[in-house]
């Protein structure tokens, strides 16, 4: 054992008792120290060290300190790290730190026992932070010392101080290059871990374990990689890992079966919609670089075909070697790939994509994919010029007249246990009751080519040879509108020309071919002479077919031509039919054939869905520029509305007023001569005391029978006609705005606006009017008691003199003059007042009524204009949106297209066959 160890351990004092192994070690020791102390010079520090060390295994803590501080050789230093150890077991272990941060020393196992001792000193006093100091100072300073790192990594596991675990196991899986130390750092990423480092910190622990065993490298990379994938740091990484990989001598040899599936499904997740290119261009062509140089045998054809199609788009952007390797790989390798599987999971993202940003359910194409899958059914297009007999040949196939007119539809007749009858557009599937629905759907003539119509029904003749027609509308006019039917072509496994035995092959027809030859060179054409039964014997029958089948041959030499006619036994002919249909009903490469198929309508889709792009922006741009003319049109109304309110509310008040002032000015007229009159009431022998009371209460009387009898019905006549005029004028404003309504309806192509006023304000009218005439009652007006100097003078005069008769003609006199010239003015304010009081909240409340009148109008203009300003923002806003991001939409379309290439270039260019375009 070593001079060091035995330090470490305290079992120094062995030294002193190899011979006296029976002894105890304190008799030893004390026999050494007397023998030693009896010397000239002695040394007894060697001694008392020793003692320490015994008495500390025993426990005896204090008199091993007491030994300890009595040491001043070389053994000194270890000497205060054991009175340290000491005070630490008798638990003071403040002076023990003291002690232990005292020592100065340069013996690299002494700084580190030391350094051991304060951390766990440091854990007990929950001194985290100075435990956390000094074990990563004494990683730094010895590293190989033994259980130090461990000591560290179990200290930062137990308080899930990640980061620092983290860096350990980097740093010594780097210095060391032990596997033990990758293994930890792999544990730690699949915890969950790591993801907050930045991925530029593991590069060069990767290179150092890819130099060392590529078996675990690659599943560090596929931890570090699964940790990262749903991160901020995501792309960060995978420019990390495409900068490393470039960088590493990698042999497509060594199977890089798990960095190659990461490449494939990460490549598949960048390209599917969710990035722009933008984004991806300076990260895909070394991406797909580094995954043509590890790809295992599962995945060379993919890489290669990725390669290829990323080059297509984005020309240059990958070097011309690997492009030459890829173009080699691919034409050398097989792949066993589900295709069909993997085509349909390129149109289902598609489709996704497409709902998701509002692009319209797609339920045409959609169904048309549908019946390409379906491998046990040829699809028969039966097609030709409009008038050629196709219909009864459709009806004798089928048993059924089914169709008593040309189709403005393309319908698919199948067979099928059950009957049905669907109508397919883009934006809903419907069922159609039954034959009559259906009848409607095939003669109608506007949008028809915008639906497919399914007919299922149960039919032995399609069941037993495993065909459905598409029947589809008779071709004329110019080439634009029979590309219309024609490209319904894709769908169809061969094409039936019908030809009318009158007039067979002619030049239109032969345009029509040639037409559809360009659009489907594959296809298989044969031709069907109708109407034979119409040709005026059978010689002349034959040679019209054998010049019609000579002429086909000369353009088609492979066709085939069938003669069928109405008049012929239906079911030899049906026999007949399925000899001819079976003479060329080849399914070999069926599924072949159908994928290319499936890919152009999978191209025809990104394509019209690009178009959709340009369709919406236009239609934005038509809706702001719409909304726009009918905001300043609306607005335009609504200020005429108002100042139709205000000039009807003028007309309506003015004429109330005039009638009010009319019958003010018949009150003031006849009252006062009513008042006067009343002197005729006066006789010399009337009582003058009591005259003025009299004459009031009379006059009062009077008043109150003129106005109920008179005015009151007068007035009354007045509203009523002044009630008609107000309907007049409202049925004319309403007029107006039935007029202004329809202009805007016809617009906006819909019933939206109805600007109907409220004319149950004329029924309020009615009924306020009539509680207000209906009966008057006067309260007693002063008339001859009021406080008026003459007033005074003649009722003071009256009580003063009336009972001298003498004077009584005097007092006659001059009442019955008083009567007559008195001025009645404040008395005629009184009963006016009176009369016209309930009026007055009446003619207060007509601008309310009015307004109340044309208040829907009023409001709905104003909806409208807010919904014109609501649609003018929105559609700015997504109109600027598109502008201002063009690549929002395009980019995952292009994206779309890159797919779609690679998988032409692994399927249908790979095996020969012609890309349909």
């Amino acid at each position: 054992m070593t001079l060091e160890k035995q330090l470490k351990q305290k079992t120094y004092y062995e030294m002193f008792i190899n011979e006296h192994e029976n002894i105890h070690p304190i008799r030893v020791l004390g026999e050494a120290f007397q023998e030693e102390a009896q010397k000239d010079l002695p040394d007894l520090s060697t001694i008392r060290f020793a003692q320490g060390e015994v008495y500390f295994h025993h426990k005896d803590f204090e008199t091993a300190i007491y030994k300890w501080e009595n040491i001043s050789n070389e053994l000194e230093p270890w000497a205060k790290k054991n009175t340290a150890d000491a005070y630490y077991e008798l638990g003071l272990l403040s002076t023990a730190e003291d002690i232990y941060c005292a020592i100065v020393t340069d013996n690299p196992t002494l700084n580190t026992e030391v350094a051991l001792q304060l951390f766990s000193l440091y854990i007990e006093r929950g001194k985290l932070d100075a435990a956390l100091s000094i074990i990563k100072k004494t990683i730094v300073t010895n590293p190989d010392y033994p259980d130090v790192t461990e000591i560290a990594r179990t200290f930062f596991e137990e308080h899930q101080d990640w980061n620092h675990a983290i860096e350990l196991a980097v740093n010594e899986a780097k210095r060391t290059e032990s596997l033990e130390w990758f293994d930890m750092l792999k544990t730690y990423v699949e915890k969950g871990v790591t993801k907050s480092h930045a991925p530029s910190y593991f590069s060069e622990a990767l290179i150092i374990l890819y130099n060392l065993e590529k078996e675990k490298f690659e599943h560090l990379v596929s931890s570090l990689w699964n940790s990262y994938e749903n991160e901020e740091s995501y792309f960060t990484w995978l420019r990390e890992i495409n900068h490393l990989l470039l960088n590493l001598d990698l042999n497509r040899d060594e199977n890089w079966s798990v960095l190659s599936r990461h490449h494939k499904e990460t490549y598949f997740s960048l390209i599917e919609g969710r990035y722009f290119i933008k984004k991806l261009q300076d990260l895909i062509p070394d991406f797909l670089t580094n995954w043509l140089r590890l790809a295992d045998s599962a995945n060379v054809v993919l890489s290669s075909a990725a390669v290829l199609s990323w080059n297509e788009l984005f020309p240059a952007s990958v070097s011309m070697t690997i492009v030459s390797e890829a173009e080699s790989l691919i034409s050398m390798t097989e792949t066993d790939m589900d295709e069909l599987d993997e085509c349909l999971t390129l149109f289902d993202s598609i489709m996704d994509w497409a709902k998701a940003h509002d692009m319209g359910e797609n339920n045409r194409v959609k169904w048309l994919v549908e019946q390409l899958i379906d491998f046990d059914t040829q699809h028969f297009l039966i097609t030709g010029l409009s008038g050629s007999g196709k219909s009864t040949f459709v009806n004798m196939v089928l048993g059924e007249d089914l169709q008593d007119s040309p189709t403005s539809s393309v319908v698919m007749f199948k067979n099928d246990a059950e009957f049905a009858i669907t109508e397919i557009t883009d934006r809903e599937i419907s069922n159609l009751a039954g034959f009559t629905d259906f009848q409607e759907r095939m003669d109608r003539r506007r949008n028809a080519l915008e639906s497919i119509i399914e007919f299922k029904r149960p039919n032995a003749f399609l069941q037993e040879n495993r065909v459905a027609f598409i029947d589809t509308p008779g071709l004329k006019g110019n080439h634009h509108d029979r590309y219309e039917v024609l490209k319904y072509l894709h769908v169809a496994d061969t094409v039936l020309f019908v030809l009318d035995a009158n007039a067979p092959f002619t030049d239109k027809e032969r345009a029509v071919l040639a037409q559809i030859q360009e659009l489907a060179p594959d296809i298989h054409v044969h031709f069907l002479l109708t109407k034979m039964d119409t040709i005026v014997n059978e010689q002349e029958a034959v040679r019209i077919f054998d010049e019609t089948r000579t002429m086909i041959n000369t353009y088609l030499p492979e066709a085939l031509v069938f003669a069928f006619s109405s008049q012929y036994e239906s079911g030899q002919q049906l026999k007949d039919l399925k000899a001819f249909i079976q003479s060329f009903n080849n399914t070999r490469n069926i599924e072949d054939k159908r994928l290319a198929k499936l890919l152009f309508f999978i191209r025809t889709t990104i394509a019209s869905l690009m178009q959709k792009r340009i369709d919406v922006e236009n239609q934005l741009v038509e809706s702001v520029r719409w909304n726009e003319e009918m905001l300043m049109k609306l607005n335009g109304a609504v200020n005429q509305l108002k100042d139709t309110e205000v000039q009807k509310t003028k007309t309506i008040v003015k004429s109330y007023r005039v009638i009010k002032e009319t019958i003010e000015n018949d009150i003031s007229e006849a009252v006062p001569k009513m008042l006067q009159e009343c002197s005729a009431l006066i006789k010399e022998d009337s009582n003058f005391s009591k005259i003025h009371l009299e004459l009031n209460e009379e006059m009062n009387s009077r008043i109150q029978d003129y106005l109920e009898q008179t005015v009151m019905p007068k007035f009354y006549r007045s509203l009523q006609g002044w009630i008609e005029d107000c309907k007049e004028e409202f049925e004319l404003s309403q007029e107006f705005l039935n007029e202004m309504g329809e202009g805007f309806n016809h617009m906006y192509g819909e019933e939206r606006l109805m600007l109907e006023c409220d004319f149950k304000v004329l029924d309020d009218w009615l009924r306020d009017t009539d509680r207000m005439t209906s009966r008057f009652q006067l309260e007693s007006v002063n008339i001859l008691l009021r406080r008026t100097p003459s007033q005074f003078l003649l009722k003071s005069a009256g009580k003063l003199f009336g009972a001298i008769s003498q004077n009584k003609a005097m007092l006659f006199n001059k009442y019955k003059s008083f009567v007559e010239n008195e001025d009645y003015s404040e008395a005629i304010t009184a009963v006016k007042k009176q009369f016209f009081q309930p009026f007055e909240l009446f003619e207060k409340s007509l601008e309310r009524d009015m307004t109340l009148f044309f208040k829907g109008p009023l409001t709905m203009l104003n909806r409208s204009v807010e919904d014109a300003r609501f649609g003018i923002q929105t559609n700015q806003e997504m109109l600027t949106n598109m502008n201002t991001n063009p690549e929002m939409f395009r980019d995952p379309l292009t994206l779309f297209e890159v797919r779609l290439r690679q998988f032409e270039w692994m399927t249908v260019a790979g095996k020969g066959m012609q890309t349909i375009y």
